[in-house]
């Protein structure tokens, strides 16, 4: 979609678990389609979404939901996503300048 877009797979997503959330490692993994311009999401068993960025903007564009969603999610009458987790950046998956972050995700609402 872009040309500075990072190619991320679920072999991708499985070896970071493992350097970081070994916890996690083996729950299965799957794709979430159709996929967004600016993170691709794995499903992570049952309960999870791991959330990667594809571009440099998309990571400032995380850290604002980090921070606003909790804020947020009291006073919306919808579910709203919310941090499990937040993992560092790596050699193999680096965005630019900064280290990536990536969102593990749990419904706040049945």
């Amino acid at each position: 979609m872009h040309a500075d877009e990072l190619q991320i797979d679920e072999r991708l997503v499985r070896g970071l678990l493992a350097e970081q959330f070994p916890e996690w490692a083996e729950l299965p993994i799957e794709p979430v389609f159709p996929w967004g311009t600016d993170n691709a999401l794995f499903r992570l068993g049952e309960e999870m979404v791991a959330r990667l960025p594809r571009l440099d903007h998309t990571v400032a564009t995380l850290e604002k939901e980090r921070r606003w969603l909790p804020k947020l999610a009291p006073h919306l009458p919808l579910a709203v996503p919310s941090p499990v987790a937040e993992g560092s950046g790596r050699a193999r998956f680096r965005r630019g300048r900064g280290a990536v972050r990536r969102r593990l995700l749990r419904s706040s609402r049945a």
